[in-house]
């Protein structure tokens, strides 16, 4: 049975640290006094980064803001991401790869689609309009050498001040994270297909 003393002095050292923590807290958020948009870039070998980026998307539209969301290698038009936001009145979406690269092993042709998937990425990017660009896996589009790194670099900081960019995609270059407001490294702990497991709807796509 637990002696009612001992949890007293368990509670106040709680309470002591809790205020502790709220101080600090609350002194960071008041500090933190300026909006803009922000770039962040969702990288690392774990799954998830696309997820996350259109978590935030569901997160801009329950906003009201205007998302544009961009697929530099993915071809399905079949996912359950794709499907519902489609159909969503604030949101445009564009499905630009042609699949994997190492299922189409076609640089000239996938070159060709990453610098089409950039025209549209470059006028969400010059488009006030949009409040949210989501870039799903831009890295491979650069660091394979599809897109030229210091123009893409150049549009990103020359969109307007209260847009915000996702970027995902594993090894993200250079060009990217040098700029980048907030950046995430997924770390892969263990995956279902390591066992496998095929890629599961509703999970995977």
């Amino acid at each position: 049975m637990t002696d009612p003393k001992d949890n007293a002095e368990r509670n106040a050292r709680h309470t002591t640290r809790m205020a502790r923590k709220k101080a600090l807290i609350d002194a960071h958020i008041e500090a933190a006094d300026t909006d803009t948009g922000v770039l962040l870039v969702l990288t690392g070998n774990g799954k998830g980064k696309s997820s996350s980026a259109f978590g935030m998307v569901a997160r801009a539209l329950g906003h009201g803001l205007k998302v544009g969301v961009v697929q530099f290698i993915k071809s399905r038009t079949d996912t359950g991401e794709e499907a519902f936001f489609s159909r969503q009145p604030n949101v445009e979406w564009h499905v630009m790869g042609d699949g994997f690269t190492w299922d189409t092993q076609d640089r000239e042709k996938d070159t060709a689609k990453a610098q089409a998937a950039w025209v549209i990425a470059q006028r969400m990017l010059a488009d006030p309009g949009f409040d949210l660009v989501v870039f799903d896996e831009l890295t491979y589009a650069i660091s394979y050498g599809y897109l030229d790194a210091d123009t893409v670099q150049h549009d990103l900081m020359s969109r307007p001040d209260m847009q915000h960019v996702v970027i995902t995609g594993r090894a993200a270059p250079t060009s990217l994270t040098s700029i980048a407001d907030t950046i995430t490294d997924m770390r892969a702990v263990k995956h279902a297909f390591d066992e496998g497991v095929r890629a599961q709807k509703g999970v995977e796509w």
